[in-house]
């Protein structure tokens, strides 16, 4: 249970692998997924380093399996997906995939090319055929007489008048539809009106071989007279890139032509076919086996990318790597390694050293599909210190908590538990259908936080007693009116409860349990007009309250790190005044809160005082204020004695641990000096030390807190320095001593103010923070309130028969508008404030997150990002 609640313990370990076994030793750690190498080759370029070439083979492979993966889905292939998890195909065997990978490329591009030919003349046949048989249709049109006066104006005058033949020449080709209105007007422009221009539309798009969209054409005929014309219009239609093709004169070559390209049209589709059915073929073939040649090239770049992070011994037979990895996995490190000689065929076992390091360990926190979302949570905030405590087993219980108190209500937290339910029981085919849906899957992966969220809501819902906007009359209600008959404030008849709608209870009558109510809130409040009254004193104390526990928890976890750290001086001078400054002032608070929940009954609770103001009094020793009376005797003491005490921490946080930091370092900084020095002048600085005043450095060293010191004469401390004053130990020292950071007096004075500053206001304005959770809590309450009386109350309202129609009409609109707004939009709303309230009020008071996240060399996390979908 201890890495639930702390990071897992790492170390950093060194490999020693033979050349010949490194790979599959590499492949071993990969499927382990528990080691995270180090790049020992920092200052190498990714070129130079031995393992480039393999590498770059790897990406030609995975670039070969992309353009397959890519003809594929163009040609809407389903990819088998078996979950299958090949292993690691040995170095010899990549020859043979690059082989099988080049055969198919080769192969789908030699049946593209194939293809787009045989498609593009196709085309071009298809367009011939139109155009005959369009051509002959203008022709028959030609022997209209309207039209032969049309045509006869292209003529010159003078020609026209002696009646000379009329010799038209013309063009025939296809033209995209949408190039026709400016096909138009350039024709007539450049040919200044002296062309004929005739159009019909192919009712059937047709298939562009290059990119293989259906494109709309028309069939077009140009009549012009002149050579000059001719090339005008020739460059007209290249420009607009018009296919021209030939077209007889005479009916008969027309006719003939158009049999012969109706007989090639049939043998083209037919090789078309047969072209498109290999292809097919292909590719089905490849799509069984694609998803494991991708894995397997992925595998092996891996492998390759990682053995490139790794030294080479002067030897070349041995491959030297750094690794951060668990203490606890060590043994199953160990395991895959030999597990990887194995398989390799070496008779020379891998190594596996455990070295000694001062650099910060990743942090790696274990999880399972319950806790990874939790922990998602607080990785967001930051990653942990090393070894730091986990804040995300504590969240699992507090944030679906505060979220709830925020969103109490029984029908909609059964709603969301519904939807939650069905998340979790059908996971593992919702696993299965990878969806693409972002939205989807991160809701997916909350389902156990949107789970207890759900729960929690109802639990709350239950204390509250709300039911989408209504109260559940469980027990029955705590307050009866029948003693009211007969009592002097008046007899109430029948006729009183019918003629009056507002009637005041008397609090003081003892209800029907003599008690508080067995379970939330009574029923009879949803009925009250002082309700929201009731409402907003109720639970603003009790977000106070919650506040308050919730802040002193994360205090307290600090006390684990600084124990579990063996910092003393951060408890006694961090902790400790922590926890009574904040205990002092809203401790107190609380117990005044519970006070007067118990001192005050129904007789005396008009002159209860307000605890706000009382408070504000305390705070500015204001006891002169006749409009808000003392709780209990003694209060005045008691209070200025309190804020005394608080008033007191800050500058034991503020100074006190300054100054010692400052001693500690003065102490430490006179040890090196006498380290440095002879063993007589160690001596004699000593003996100085001893009888020297209390403001000389070995006294204020000797003086550490809590500690007492006894005569003049050395401590042991300094006596151990004088006993071991061998050269190894100096050197040791020295390069500790180097690799400490400088001490600045200046900065950890205005670092530690900052922190009192920050914790000491913080206090407050973290407890007014919370806050949030009484003012979220009544808007969700009116708001549900509010779309209960504006649209289900209308469909309720009618008692007619008309009424079943409109309740069948209203309620949908009704389920709508709760899923849409008040489990969406308010729920996403409680859920970012909980969120805040995590992050800000609770974890800043023990969480530091200043770690950066173990990331173990694993396949599965290689190939999740390829392969989710």
């Amino acid at each position: 249970m201890g890495e639930l609640f702390r990071s897992e313990e790492m170390t950093l370990a060194q490999l020693f692998l033979q050349s010949e076994a490194a790979y599959c030793c590499v492949s071993e750690l990969g499927e382990l997924g528990m080691v995270q190498f180090r790049d020992l080759n920092p200052d190498v370029n990714v070129f130079q380093r031995k393992f480039v070439n393999e590498v770059r083979r790897c990406e030609e492979m995975d670039r070969k399996l992309r353009f397959v993966e890519k003809e594929i889905k163009k040609a809407n292939i389903p990819t088998v997906d078996t979950g299958e998890n090949p292993e690691v195909p040995f170095p010899r065997d990549m020859i043979d995939l690059e082989a099988t990978f080049e055969k198919l490329e080769n192969e789908l591009k030699e049946i593209n090319t194939n293809q787009e030919a045989l498609k593009k003349n196709f085309l071009e046949l298809t367009e011939l055929k139109h155009i005959l048989r369009r051509t002959q249709q203008f022709f028959d049109e030609m022997e209209d007489p309207n039209l032969l006066e049309e045509t006869s104006s292209l003529l010159d005058p003078s020609e026209a008048g002696r009646g000379a033949p009329l010799r038209l020449g013309f063009v025939a080709g296809v033209i995209s539809r949408e190039r026709i209105p400016t096909f138009e007007r350039m024709l007539w422009r450049v040919c200044r009106g002296n062309v004929f221009l005739r159009l019909a539309e192919i009712e059937d798009p047709l298939e562009d071989p290059t990119t293989g969209d259906q494109v709309h054409k028309s069939v077009f005929i140009i009549f012009f007279q002149g050579d000059q014309l001719k090339n005008r219009v020739k460059k007209i239609c290249e420009g607009f890139r018009a296919s021209l093709y030939p077209c007889p004169e005479t009916p008969q070559e027309r006719k003939e032509m158009a049999s012969g390209v109706s007989t090639r049209i049939d043998d083209l589709q037919m090789v078309l076919n047969q072209t498109e059915d290999h292809r097919q073929r292909v590719l089905q073939a490849a799509a069984k086996t694609l998803r494991v040649w991708f894995i397997k090239v992925r595998k092996m770049k891996a492998i390759y990318h990682t053995l490139n992070l790794c030294n080479i011994d002067v030897t070349q037979k041995c491959l030297i790597a750094e690794v951060w990895c668990p203490v606890s996995d060590l043994d199953s490190i160990q395991f895959a390694l030999r597990r990887g000689t194995e398989r390799s065929g070496s008779t020379v076992p891998s190594i596996l050293n455990r070295m000694q390091t001062k650099q910060t360990p990743p942090t790696y926190n274990k999880t399972n599909k319950f806790t990874s979302g939790f922990q998602n949570i607080v990785d967001a905030y930051g990653i942990g210190t090393y070894r730091e405590i986990n804040p995300a087993p504590y969240t699992i219980i507090t944030f679906p908590f505060l979220f709830a108190v925020m969103f109490g209500d029984m029908g909609h937290g059964v709603l969301m538990t519904c939807a939650a339910l069905y998340l979790v029981i059908r996971e593992s085919r919702l696993l299965a259908q990878k969806r693409d849906n972002e939205m989807f899957n991160m809701v997916f992966a909350g389902r156990y936080i949107i789970l207890l969220m759900g729960i929690f809501s109802i639990y709350t819902g239950m204390i509250y007693n709300d039911c989408f906007s209504k109260s559940l009359n469980m027990f029955g209600s705590g307050w009866s009116i029948k003693p009211m008959f007969g009592s002097k404030g008046g007899n109430w008849s029948f006729e009183t409860l019918d003629g009056n709608p507002v009637l005041q209870l008397d609090p003081v009558v003892p209800g029907v349990f003599g008690g508080p109510y067995p379970l939330g809130i009574d029923p009879i409040w949803n009925i009250a007009t002082n309700k929201l009254t009731f409402l907003n004193s109720f639970k603003m104390k009790m977000s106070v309250i919650l506040g308050v526990i919730h802040m002193l928890f994360g205090v307290t976890l600090s006390l684990i790190n600084h124990l579990y750290f063996k910092k003393p001086l951060n408890i006694f001078l961090g902790f400790i005044p922590e926890v009574v400054f904040m205990s002092c002032l809203f401790g107190y608070l609380i117990l005044l809160i519970f006070y007067k929940w118990t001192a005050y009954d129904g007789t005396t609770s008009k002159d209860a005082p307000s605890l706000l103001i009382a408070f504000i009094n305390m705070c500015l020793f204001n006891y002169n204020d006749p409009t808000n009376k003392a709780l209990y005797r003694g209060q005045m003491s008691i209070q200025c004695l309190l804020v005394v005490i608080a008033m007191s921490c800050v500058p034991c946080m503020l100074v006190v641990k300054t100054m010692v930091l400052r001693r500690q370092h003065l102490w430490k900084k006179h040890l090196s000096q006498m380290r440095e020095a002879s063993p007589a002048q160690k001596v004699e600085t000593l003996e100085q030390a001893g009888t020297s005043s209390s403001t000389g450095l070995t006294q204020q060293g000797t003086q550490k807190f809590g500690g007492v010191r006894v005569g003049n004469g050395p401590t042991e401390d300094e006596a151990e320095i004088i006993e071991h004053d061998q050269l190894s130990q100096h050197s040791d020292d020295a390069d500790e001593h180097s690799e400490e950071e400088p001490f600045n007096f200046g900065d950890v004075a205005v670092h530690q103010a900052i922190h009192t500053i920050e914790y000491c206001l913080g206090c407050i304005s973290n407890t007014a923070s919370y806050l949030r959770l009484w003012a979220l809590s009544l808007a969700h309450a009116q708001l549900s309130e509010v779309l209960w009386g504006m649209v289900m109350h209308m469909g309720l309202a009618s008692t007619s028969g008309g009424g079943f129609f409109g309740l069948s009409i209203i309620f949908p609109a009704f389920a709508t508008l709760t899923v849409c707004i008040l489990l969406v939009m308010e729920g996403l709303s409680a859920f970012l404030h909980a969120l805040r309230l995590h992050w800000v009020e609770f974890q800043n008071k023990f969480y530091t997150g200043q770690g950066f996240k173990f990331v173990p060399f694993s396949f599965d996390s290689i190939l999740e990002g390829r392969f989710e979908e």
